[in-house]
């Protein structure tokens, strides 16, 4: 495929991530990806949150600008927080107050610098961006950090907009498959996620549903892009295509690597990587199971108790982090648990590079929280899947996953979500060594090919340069 690096034309693209590190990150690491093909990126974010993420290589500086935007002030949101991993989930629409107030000052931005960008690509949250952009004769483009499959469960923006009465709002509306997706799909909500999410999601601060910014700035844009392939999810691809009825881009799932540490070096770790990994190197190959729920993610006592316990019952070696502070979480653990663990689990409380752990060979498993950012980088390294949706998406992830054979969903009391240490142990052991359990790692692995290929990711990505430098306006 044609290599779009020496184009004619040279896009300013500018890149509005929302305030999380799972947006931050992938929205950054695109734009690194389109600097090295010569395009000129504005990356825009609030002070601290640009201070986390990763430094722009050298080689990249004349091609990356870092714009900073004031945090505004929000009354009900802690001081210096500017994500969502500085909040409790419940805080959530006040973080997209303040993100509603960055409107003004990335106005001034895009009338005010030069040259004048040819798109803004954004995220979910800013449903005000695409008219406020066409007014300024700027081409828009929403970026999808989620599978085909989970925005093709929200529906049609066009027609659900106009149709209030077919928006849903009881929790049985979400847990049932909606008339637009087939009707043999497993992919819906469980009463207990949906009830989480609502804790953060449908609340009415900020004025704006998160259903409606999904929806609104689907339809309002020029180009959906899809942090996704179309191998992966082919049918759910081409749903999402008959219900937007504008183009939808795949740019590839993005793959993580290893030689430019794409997303190891936030987060203040530290330690070395070699310590870390020296209990790795004892231990044989595939043996070790991952054990890490994202940034946001917070368990209860009761959670965090049966997940040791089944950690503990399960009899496999494991490396768990734990990413809130030793004294909120170490100190809740189960009595005497880290002393009968001790040699064959670690727990570290505190950032670790994911990527470099998951790349390590003793990890086989990965019990995550299925954020899309993370199942990435479980597969690009061949790992098996234990599921343990959180919040979110989470759950519909889950459900695509284990449908597709890539691992086992935790099972859990579909009204609560409770479960038990002997349902989670059960679950570790199917997924790394149980004999039925072989389809499910050798379907990992040949994901690793999927996922894995930096290559193949080229050509989406010289082909979305391609759409963006054909439809950009004029």
């Amino acid at each position: 495929m044609e290599n779009l690096q020496n184009t004619p034309k040279t896009l300013h693209i500018v890149m509005f991530p929302w305030l999380a590190m799972g947006h931050l990150i992938p929205f950054f690491h695109l734009s690194k990806i389109l600097a090295e093909k010569g395009h000129k990126i504005s990356y825009i974010s609030t002070p601290r949150n640009l201070s986390r993420i990763p430094k722009i290589p050298p080689k990249l500086t004349h091609n990356i600008k870092l714009v900073s935007l004031p945090f505004p002030n929000v009354e009900s949101l802690p001081e210096h927080a500017e994500s969502s991993m500085d909040i409790p989930h419940q805080k959530a629409q006040f973080l997209k107050i303040a993100f509603d107030l960055l409107e003004s000052p990335l106005v001034i931005f895009l009338e005010s610098t030069t040259p004048k960008p040819d798109w803004i690509i954004f995220d979910y949250a800013s449903h005000w961006l695409p008219s406020v952009a066409s007014k300024l004769g700027v081409s828009t483009g929403y970026f999808s950090l989620f599978t085909a499959a989970t925005q093709a469960f929200l529906g049609p923006p066009s027609q659900l907009l106009n149709d209030k009465v077919k928006q849903r709002s009881t929790v049985e509306d979400f847990c049932r498959v909606p008339e637009w997706v087939p009707p043999d799909s497993n992919i819906v909500y469980r009463p207990h996620e949906i009830m989480k999410y609502s804790e953060g999601a449908v609340g009415n601060e900020s004025g704006v549903s998160d259903t409606v910014r999904f929806l609104s700035s689907i339809d309002g844009c020029d180009l959906v892009l899809f942090r996704t392939s179309v191998e992966f999810e082919p049918l759910w691809f081409q749903l999402v295509c008959e219900l937007y009825q504008k183009p939808v881009i795949p740019v590839g799932v993005l793959p993580p690597s290893l030689e430019n540490h794409e997303l190891d070096d936030y987060g203040n770790c530290d330690v070395e990587i070699g310590e870390l990994t020296r209990w790795l190197d004892e231990q044989q190959v595939n043996s070790v199971v991952f054990v890490a729920l994202g940034s946001e993610a917070v368990l209860s006592d009761a959670e965090l108790t049966e997940l040791a316990l089944g950690l503990e019952r399960s009899g496999l070696p494991f490396f768990w982090v734990i990413r809130k502070s030793i004294t909120d979480s170490i100190q809740t653990l189960p009595d005497g648990f880290l002393s009968r663990v001790k040699g064959r689990g670690i727990v570290y409380a505190g950032w670790v590079p994911q990527v470099r752990i998951l790349s390590h060979f003793a990890i086989g498993g990965f019990l995550t929280h299925c954020g899309w950012n993370s199942v990435i980088e479980g597969l690009a390294f061949g790992r098996v899947l234990i599921c343990f949706p959180v919040m979110n998406d989470q759950g519909l992830n889950s459900r695509l996953l284990s449908g597709k054979k890539l691992g086992v969903e935790i099972p859990r009391i579909e009204t609560d979500g409770s479960f038990t240490s002997e349902a989670l142990a059960e679950s570790i052991i199917v997924a790394m060594v149980s004999e039925e359990g072989e389809v499910l790692r050798a379907n990992a692995r040949e994901m690793k090919r999927e996922f894995g290929d930096v290559s193949k990711n080229d050509h989406y990505i010289d082909a979305c340069i391609r759409h963006l430098v054909e439809m950009r306006k004029p």
